[in-house]
């Protein structure tokens, strides 16, 4: 019994070690939502273009000020790029922005993580294209 009790644990330990990819691999997912984040907060759009796929396929939900309602908005990488500079010149971003990052998983070429920032929560999933990490979905909702 305690030996099929230790084979279990082993087997889980092995199992999460292998889910976990390099610490390496790890913290390059962290610095990609990272320079998103910051792409944003501090107006920077190649910090968007160094961590974002061109790929990109990113939507969310943002709930209107008038009605409450939630729209569903949709976003490109062109749009993203955009952002990273309108929000900072239209005095979007707070004046201490917060965030913070959650990675989930990383394996040998696809991630999970979170990214909790002054206007929400977005899930990502990356991948590593030419064996750097980038972001190539994004599914958000804002915070109010």
């Amino acid at each position: 019994m305690k030996t099929t009790a230790a084979m279990a644990l082993f087997a889980f330990s092995a199992a999460s070690c292998v889910s976990m990819g390099s610490n390496a691999d790890r913290v390059a997912v962290e610095r990609a939502l990272l320079d998103y984040v910051e792409a944003i907060e501090l107006g920077k759009p190649a910090l968007v273009e160094r961590s974002v796929h061109p790929d990109l396929h990113k939507f969310g939900f943002s709930k209107s000020r008038t009605t409450g309602e939630y729209q569903r908005i949709p976003m490109t990488y062109e749009r993203l790029v955009e952002i990273s500079t309108e929000f900072l010149e239209k005095g979007y971003v707070p004046a201490n922005p917060q965030h913070s990052v959650e990675v989930f998983e990383v394996r040998d070429k696809i991630a999970s993580a979170k990214l909790t920032a002054f206007w929400g929560v977005d899930y990502m999933q990356l991948a590593k294209d030419e064996g750097r990490w980038k972001i190539v979905q994004v599914l958000w909702q804002t915070v109010q």
